[in-house]
């Protein structure tokens, strides 16, 4: 596809995505009172998914007007697209068999469609993992691989979408009556399998990765982290948290600009100094909350101070900390995940400390060029050399020169 029709192929898929996602949130909203609540769709955490959902879209517009080599994009595109189709029928077989029977037309095939869509989303999302960030399998070796998840999610499908024929037009079929008891064994099986082996992708370039691939890595395993992290937290309140489903939606939603940033290589060094500012505020935050509760309870019960005293002195504790406790502990997770970001600093402060003590231009000049070269690498150094001057009317000249500098090698 040329430079100058992909942008408007993804555009065009994008507005169908986002206008069927809109249409399904309208119709909910239009039979919120309608429907039993056991099926409804309408609360907070659900709009808000459905909300967050609507980045897909824009993301795959992105990606593939920007990256059209990429398939990266031209997947999220798809899977945007099932979204919102599986999106829109669903609510429109609500209205059409349950809310208002017979007002709309075609709401059995509407049912149809929603009963068998979304593999197609999730096959979609498991290939991305797999081509991620280059668009490409990493080898041939994969290529098996990519033929059993197709596999899996091509043939489940097909299976729905013949339990969705079989019940057709029965709202109030159960997705064991879509799947008979072998298939339903094979999905249950299946399903995690074919996951597995596609987020082992990512695994495996990860750890064979380097330079540019594995910062790109480095921005999806971060957000992946956190995924992960708010998932575990949504499983553990037994779904029934607003706050968990909603945090988890916002990861996925960091995820998506992961994504985004990764596969368009935009600020990719940034990942290292974001991990390690979110990593240091975290455990400074749960190191003067542990601190904050310890010095609450030990003045309450065993200084027996009054709770006013002991909230106000404990408060003014953890603030004087908060400065210094921030300091030691960004230094330490800067050794471990920002290394290039430490050595560099650490050579800019010992540099600063020889220039005290150098009065010669030339040596510090020399020593200049050396530092820059350890810590930021670059392919050419030169510096301005102010020779002299004086205020304007003096009578005497200004001059100034640009120096070129040798180049350091630098350390193995």
């Amino acid at each position: 596809m040329s430079a100058r029709t992909a942008p408007r192929v993804a555009g065009c898929v994008a507005a169908g995505s986002l206008a069927l996602m809109a249409g399904g949130l309208i119709l909910a909203y239009a039979d919120r009172h309608l429907v039993p609540a056991n099926v409804t769709s309408w609360d907070v955490s659900d709009v808000f998914g459905d909300v967050v959902n609507m980045a897909i879209p824009v993301m795959g517009f992105v990606l593939a007007s920007r990256r059209p080599g990429n398939r990266i994009g031209w997947l999220v595109l798809a899977a945007g697209l099932t979204l919102g189709l599986g999106s829109f029928a669903d609510q429109y077989q609500k209205r059409a068999l349950v809310a208002a029977p017979g007002s709309v037309p075609a709401g059995p095939a509407a049912l149809w469609v929603s009963a068998w869509i979304w593999p197609i989303s999730l096959a979609l999302v498991a290939f991305s993992f797999l081509l991620f960030p280059t668009g490409r399998l990493r080898s041939r070796r994969w290529r098996p691989a990519a033929w059993f998840v197709g596999a899996v999610f091509a043939l489940s499908t097909a299976a729905l979408m013949a339990g969705a024929t079989r019940e057709w037009g029965n709202p109030s079929a159960s997705f064991q009556q879509l799947a008979s008891p072998p298939v339903l064994a094979a999905m249950v099986i299946c399903f995690p399998a074919a996951l597995v082996v596609s987020g082992s992708a990512i695994v495996v370039r990860f750890a064979r990765s380097e330079g540019e691939e594995r910062l790109q890595l480095k921005w999806f395993a971060a957000a992946a982290v956190l995924v992960v992290a708010t998932f575990i937290a949504l499983i553990l309140t037994d779904s029934n948290s607003v706050a968990a489903a909603i945090l988890n939606n916002l990861a996925l939603l960091c995820l998506d600009a992961a994504i985004a940033i990764a596969v368009l290589k935009y600020r990719l060094y940034e990942i290292d100094r974001i991990i390690s500012r979110t990593l240091a505020y975290t455990i400074v935050t749960g190191l003067l909350v542990g601190l904050y509760a310890g010095l609450v309870l030990l003045a309450t019960e065993g200084l027996s101070f009054s709770s006013p005293v002991a909230v106000a002195a404990s408060t003014l504790v953890a603030a004087a900390l908060f400065s210094p406790l921030r300091r030691r502990v960004q230094r330490a997770v800067d050794r471990r995940f920002n290394r290039a970001r430490y050595d560099a600093d650490q050579m800019v402060a010992v540099f600063a400390a020889r220039l005290k003590d150098v009065v010669d231009p030339d040596a510090v000049q020399a020593d200049l060029a050396s530092v820059v070269q350890r810590a930021l690498e670059p392919a050419h150094i030169s510096t301005w050399v102010y020779n002299g001057g004086q205020d304007p009317g003096s009578g005497r000249s200004v001059s100034a020169g640009l120096a070129e500098v040798p180049q350091v090698a630098s350390p193995p």
